[in-house]
């Protein structure tokens, strides 16, 4: 039989002719949806299982449909099956290799369901599996910065606000707030994967069916929760593929921003830190040079992912209930976010694991810029009693003295501090070295390396 005539019969009496190249390209998927294969397979073998079951169909039928499936994904899996673009999508075109090894019980197998609930399923299935392997690698990630932060919890660096040196921090702790970070990306993770987690399976073309099915059992088998409540709901709804996206956008927008600090800490300009050549490349012309291609590759991907939510957030804005053909659109959307986030993932925990901060540029760097200045101000407040804002003032004139003699404020001696406020002693000192800065920052949440260890000691329990 020509792929026209299938493809005629596919659609069935309605069409005296199958739909020209045209329209062939435009309506056929199997291009992207065979990825879902698997998904399919398991659908259906569910499905038959639970019409036999319930009476529908013979357990006989039911033997032959799951073995066949069975043949079907080991064709799949060894590279050996015929996709057609003329059949469609991947569901016609597993039901008409279905045909070919069995017969007749294959035309059964579509009983009390329809190709909407059915995508709907595969699809599902697809994300939710996707959800966890961004879980686990998202796992992997944060043990990777947890092992930076133990092996720099007393290291000092500078802490940036504006890009400007603000106050010093330590390694560990900047280590940490990306722990922080991608916790909040697993938490949304875990949060859409158990509100997506009901079946559409059964609900379909829009309306349910006359037969009399077991949604529960399929729910079951499949790992669902239970069945989704409304039929006209569990066909149109696409909420999971846009959680998965908004996840994957915010998930990316954060390794963009370490990415970010990659680039601009391995520069010659920083030397923070050193990446592996594992994850560099040298330039063509300029013998000198180590870019950081995986931490900028890493950084414009967020583009494309933020790109696909927002396509499929334009595809299903203005379509009414139930399902629509612009549904179709949806798969390579997240196809792609998904492959884009996973090799991002990966390539930051390689970068991360593998990066070696220089520690004495990081506490040459702390130094700099007044970064006590601060803490010179606190001082000021818990010593000599004075008001914050005139603290703040009388350590804005030490800094401007500082600036003009072209040293820093712990350079400054003490007649020259007393100049500004008389009542300043040598105590001052003892704030104004970045270790001690460092040190003083107790309070829940912050720089030192006591509550850094403790937060590493929790995230450890929390990852085991």
């Amino acid at each position: 039989m020509s792929d026209k005539k299938t493809s005629n019969a596919m659609w069935g009496g309605r069409f005296a002719a199958g739909p020209d190249a045209i329209m062939e390209a435009i309506n056929a998927s199997i291009g992207f949806d065979k990825r879902m294969a698997k998904q399919d397979i398991d659908g259906s073998r569910a499905h038959a299982a639970m019409l036999a079951a319930c009476g529908i169909i013979t357990s006989s039928d039911a033997d032959a449909i799951s073995e066949g499936l069975l043949t079907i994904l080991s064709e799949i899996e060894r590279g050996e099956f015929p996709f057609s673009v003329a059949l469609e999508d991947i569901h016609m075109n597993i039901e008409s290799r279905l045909t070919d090894l069995i017969g007749e019980p294959a035309g059964r197998l579509h009983t009390a369901r329809s190709r909407n609930d059915q995508v709907a399923t595969d699809f599902k299935l697809w994300v939710r599996e996707q959800f966890d392997a961004v879980i686990i690698s998202l796992d992997a990630l944060m043990l990777a910065f947890l092992g930076q932060a133990e092996r720099g919890a007393d290291m000092v660096m500078p802490g940036f606000t504006h890009l400007q040196v603000a106050q010093p921090v330590t390694w560990g702790h900047h280590m940490m707030a990306y722990v922080e970070m991608f916790a909040r990306d697993k938490s949304r993770m875990i949060d859409a994967r158990a509100r997506m987690n009901t079946s559409p399976l059964g609900a379909a073309a829009l309306a349910g069916t006359s037969f009399p099915i077991d949604r529960e059992m399929t729910s079951k088998a499949l790992g669902f929760d239970r069945p989704a409540a409304n039929s006209l709901d569990a066909v149109s709804d696409r909420d999971f593929a846009l959680d998965f996206l908004t996840g994957a956008s915010i998930c990316a927008t954060h390794l963009s921003r370490m990415a970010e600090e990659l680039v601009i800490w391995s520069s010659a300009q920083f030397k923070f830190v050193t990446i592996s050549d594992r994850f560099s490349t040298g330039s063509s012309i300029m013998p000198q040079k180590k870019n950081p291609d995986a931490a900028e590759l890493i950084r414009a991907k967020v583009g494309r992912i933020n790109g696909s939510l927002i396509a499929l957030l334009t595809i299903m804005k203005g379509l009414p209930l139930a399902y629509s053909k612009d549904m179709q659109e949806d798969k390579e959307q997240v196809f792609d976010s998904a492959d884009s986030l996973m090799l991002a993932l990966a390539a930051m925990t390689g970068m991360v694991q593998d990066m070696r901060p220089n520690e004495a540029e990081l506490r040459i760097a702390a130094a700099t810029g007044f970064s006590t200045a601060t803490d010179l101000a606190d001082w000021l407040v818990r010593a000599l009693n004075m008001p914050f804002r005139n603290a703040h003032h009388v350590t804005g004139a030490l800094v401007k003295m500082a600036e003009d003699q072209g040293c820093d404020l712990h350079e400054l001696t003490l007649e020259q501090m007393q100049s500004v406020e008389k009542d300043i002693n040598n105590d001052v000192y003892e704030v104004l070295g970045v270790d001690n800065s460092v040190a003083s920052r107790t309070s829940l949440g912050g720089t030192s390396p006591e509550n850094v260890r403790r937060q590493i000691k929790f995230w450890k329990a929390e990852l085991s």
